[in-house]
């Protein structure tokens, strides 16, 4: 497994750095923010697994951090440790309202908040709701978004998965792996960034394959940017000769050579418009006989 990824949102850089350092040394990714506006823009560039939210900022506070966190369908799953110098009953109160998972006050016993980060990582992933090696909504996140669409219009499923991603893992490794679902979980946030809306979903239903869920107006363009992109920005996952190449090789399981593709996305998309769905299977078979079609078109 990757290591964790933690938000730091701390406006006192002394206290700023003090996470990071001992975060890192815990075997945490950490990034920090000083403002709030700038946290929420690393969290879009960046899903972390969880953030360590002051409530004080010079910008906005964060409650309006975590108000805007969660009222954003890509972003609403993150949990939340609010750090703050308040100790007032209304203040916890209003935290826990907006939806943060826990409240720790200043001065703070350190191995306590690494306790609290540790549980909220862990319980978000017991429970199936976000992938260890990306942080996307996974499982029941990704059913409860199903259950809800399927009695709306407008919207658009996609089915992405990540052609010949098996062998570029089984000759690159599980860590090379790894880097390219957290790139591909990146590269489909920049593309909705650009094309999509606020209230657009991103989940990683496992392995390979991530699904999206858009606006049918700016489905069909996504799809294009999207396998446009892969296609060009993950060959800097591989070496200089399989690029020139343009391909892999890889022992079978009699143990003879055999070649690979270099990897890319193949998606299938499905809507209201195009397919009528009884209940929310139908929803990612149909999808996935798409993308099945779309495979090396």
């Amino acid at each position: 497994m990757n290591k964790a990824r933690l938000l730091v949102v701390e406006d006192d850089p002394d206290i700023s750095n003090m996470l990071q350092i001992y975060f890192k040394s815990q075997g945490y990714e950490v990034d920090a923010a000083l403002r709030g506006s700038v946290a929420l823009e690393k969290t879009r560039q960046g899903m972390p697994h969880l953030i360590v939210l002051d409530i004080m900022l010079p910008d906005i506070d964060g409650y309006e951090v975590c108000r805007n966190l969660r009222t954003n369908a890509r972003t609403s799953h993150i949990p939340v440790i609010f750090l703050t110098q308040k100790d007032e009953r209304s203040d916890k109160l209003q935290g826990l309202e907006l939806g943060a998972d826990d409240y720790i006050t200043k001065p703070f016993d350190i191995e306590e908040l690494k306790l609290r980060v540790q549980n909220a990582i862990a319980r978000a992933e017991r429970e199936s709701l976000t992938d260890p090696q990306t942080g996307l909504p996974a499982g029941r996140l990704i059913e409860d978004q199903l259950r809800q669409i399927i009695r709306d219009d407008g919207w658009a499923f996609m089915d992405v998965r990540i052609d010949a991603y098996e062998p570029f893992k089984d000759v690159y490794g599980f860590i090379a792996g790894n880097d390219v679902l957290r790139f591909t979980a990146m590269l489909i946030g920049e593309v909705l960034d650009e094309l999509g809306t606020m209230n657009d979903f991103v989940g990683h239903a496992g392995a390979d394959n991530f699904i999206i869920i858009t606006n049918t107006e700016s489905a069909k363009e996504i799809k294009r940017r999207l396998k446009e992109r892969f296609a060009e920005e993950v060959l800097t996952h591989y070496n200089f000769m399989d690029r020139q190449q343009g391909y892999i090789s890889y022992p079978a399981k009699d143990g003879a050579p055999q070649q690979a593709p270099l990897m890319t996305l193949s998606i299938g998309m499905i809507s209201p418009a195009t397919h009528v769905f009884s209940d929310i299977r139908e929803i990612t078979e149909l999808a996935a006989e798409e993308r099945r079609k779309d495979v090396n078109l």
